[in-house]
């Protein structure tokens, strides 16, 4: 009768074996457990800053007793009158006319450079327009407002003769400032359509333009109305730019020339002036509330373009 005994080699593989198992399993365990950690901690920050400015925003409502309806369509801010007096239409008007204005300069313009970028002259895009691209992405908001306040405002003031300080200022200071981010993202759009598209089309007889037109951009459309939305999301919660550009006046516009004020702008000049817990005090974070309701309502748009691109494809 033998008996079979395991040479020490053997031994050996199979503790090695054992070891790198385990160490496996530690590195898998810990590895999940960091990720969880860090998951669970953003949940946790974007809820508490949910809660805390929704917990503000309707002490308004419920604290102070005032009418959400007189809130939101009344076109009167005089929060030190007597009464006071909480209308925040006027910045809302503003804050969406200025934001569209914006959308309506930039997202041609961005579209537009990026098809040269990706369609056209994709060297020359990639060695110069991407990094000038790049470069606009990192200049401050307030470099941007202290630009059109010294070029652009004086600029409209001369040629209009009006104030300056207006809703078409604060527009194409906006629109610069989105210009690049609408421009990426449509570029990345434009590039991630299928090279075989391209060559069907032409091989049919359509011509280069036709083929941009018909097949580059209807292929990219998703990501093209996802540029523009990031944009407007942008313009939308853009406060020191544009503030220092539309005159801040709670006026309603009835024109381009006319000065206006917004959501944010409202908010960063009467916030320091206002002593916490009071009803002026409240309604700003109201508008403040207003603020995080729209850029949900902006990642609703997001996620329902992003539904119907995958449909399509």
């Amino acid at each position: 009768m033998t008996h079979r005994t395991d040479t020490p080699s053997q031994s050996g593989i199979a503790r090695k074996m054992l070891t790198s198992n385990k160490r496996q399993w530690t590195e898998n365990v810990t590895g999940r457990l960091i990720a969880t950690v860090c998951a669970a901690l953003l949940i946790i920050v974007v809820l508490s800053i949910t809660y805390f400015i929704a917990s503000k925003g309707l002490s308004t409502f419920f604290v102070n007793g005032i009418s959400i309806t007189e809130f939101l369509s009344q076109v009167k801010w005089d929060p030190e009158g007597e009464p006071a007096v909480y209308g925040v239409f006027p910045f809302i008007l503003g804050s969406f006319l200025v934001t569209t204005l914006a959308a309506l300069i930039a997202a041609p313009l961005g579209i537009g450079a990026a098809i040269f970028m990706i369609e056209l002259y994709p060297n020359f895009g990639k060695k110069v327009l991407k990094p000038v691209i790049e470069l606009l992405v990192g200049i401050p908001s307030v470099v941007y407002g202290y630009v059109g306040l010294t070029l652009l405002v004086p600029f409209i003031r001369e040629q209009f003769d009006v104030l300056g300080f207006s809703l078409l200022a604060g527009g194409l200071v906006l629109a610069l400032m989105i210009l690049p981010t609408i421009t990426s993202v449509a570029a990345d759009a434009i590039s991630a359509v299928p090279q075989d598209l391209r060559n069907a089309s032409l091989a049919l007889g359509a011509t280069r333009w036709q083929t941009i037109w018909n097949v580059v951009l209807h292929s990219s459309l998703p990501g093209c109305l996802t540029a523009i939305v990031l944009g407007m999301a942008r313009a939308f919660g853009e406060a020191l730019a544009v503030q220092m550009v539309i005159g801040n006046t709670t006026k309603l516009p009835g024109s381009l020339l006319d000065p206006i004020s917004t959501l944010t702008s409202g908010i960063t000049l009467n916030m320091g002036n206002t002593i916490q817990g009071t009803p002026y005090n409240n309604a700003l974070w109201s508008m403040a509330l207003l603020l995080l309701l729209m850029s949900f309502v902006f990642i609703m748009i997001l996620r329902i373009i992003g539904r119907k691109g995958l449909v399509n494809k």
